[in-house]
């Protein structure tokens, strides 16, 4: 469970970028996009976070902000079911989800790092931990083509990095690969700035999101340079989960004011136009999101009914929300 002291920080952030979010109305398209459900997580009190899917066996990973459970929907199940349990080698939340080409599952742990599972067993294979006691908030991940692994530190300007060869020691510390010092908007003291993190499929960059300036940053995985992204039609503020689709195609999940939007990239990743926003207050504070083939299934955090963001109110049932033509 989150400390107390996570969470007024936590709401000081979200409120800041909403008050802040400005979203200049996209293109007109043929269909408008359609919210259903996906499927339910069982529990009273889940708070979903983050979300990974398989492309292997099409299988669904939900992680619980509130206690660190991860969650499994197999193809077609109503119903997730639970798969690492609350607690879970110290675990105490679960964040960031990816799953790798190899089929194993990243999961990042706000308060310590990242962990490293096999998706038959639920055997933990590694484990990195941010050394010291300083600030941080291990939040996003992402992996690039040739295995390695970048996360996003949301109290922290910094992005760590996890290569193949310190995979294969099954331990270590996690430590920063590129830092953004003075790169990102001013943002109050304390606050988060920092979170959804993609790469591109061919392993050329990275694209991490300022969800206080609403700046989307980019780091050359060539040569290190760190630029920030052209947006044109609108920004990323309030900005929680990416997604990039091999095409160029770049969908966010703001998450207090319960958007959604999707962007073009160009090629190089240096530009991005914003092509569709969709508001609706179904989406339940959506924290992240995974494009499949069919639809782009969305996480409803929740996290304003008795949550993070308010410790008032009492959430309905725990849901994933599936949306067609996003």
């Amino acid at each position: 469970m989150p400390t107390q002291s996570h969470r007024p920080l936590f709401l000081t952030t979200l409120l800041a970028a909403t008050a802040a979010l400005t979203l200049t109305a996209a293109a007109p398209s043929t269909a408008a996009p359609r919210i259903s459900t996906a499927f339910t997580l069982p529990g009273a009190k889940v708070y979903p976070e983050g979300i990974a899917a398989d492309s292997r066996t099409g299988t669904v990973y939900v992680g619980s902000y509130a206690d660190g459970t991860v969650y499994r929907a197999r193809p077609g199940a109503r119903t997730a079911e639970v798969f690492l349990p609350a607690g879970t080698d110290g675990r105490h939340t679960a964040n960031g989800l990816r799953v790798d080409a190899r089929g194993r599952l990243w999961v990042t742990d706000s308060t310590t790092g990242v962990a490293v599972y096999d998706t038959r067993t639920g055997a933990r294979l590694a484990h990195f931990e941010v050394p010291g006691s300083g600030p941080r908030f291990i939040n996003d991940l992402t992996i690039t083509p040739d295995g390695t692994a970048y996360l996003t530190d949301s109290a922290r300007p910094v992005i760590y990095r996890v290569t193949p060869a310190q995979l294969r020691t099954g331990s270590g510390a996690l430590t920063p690969a590129y830092d953004l010092t003075g790169r990102l908007a001013p943002s109050p003291a304390g606050s988060f700035a920092l979170n959804g993190i993609v790469s591109d499929p061919a392993g050329r960059y990275l694209l991490a999101v300022d969800m206080i300036g609403g700046d989307l940053h980019r780091v050359d995985l060539a040569s290190g340079a760190l630029s920030r992204v052209t947006l044109t039609g609108g920004d990323l503020k309030a900005a929680d989960g990416l997604d990039l689709s091999p095409d160029g195609t770049l969908r966010v999940a703001h998450n207090t004011p319960n958007t959604l939007t999707r962007w073009q990239l160009t090629p190089d990743g240096t530009r991005a136009r914003l092509t569709r926003t969709l508001t609706d207050p179904a989406l339940q504070i959506p924290t992240t999101l995974t494009h499949t083939p069919t639809r782009t299934l969305v996480v409803r955090s929740q996290f304003d009914k008795g949550g993070p963001m308010n410790p008032e109110g009492t959430p309905t049932p725990f849901t994933i929300a599936a949306v067609q033509g996003l």
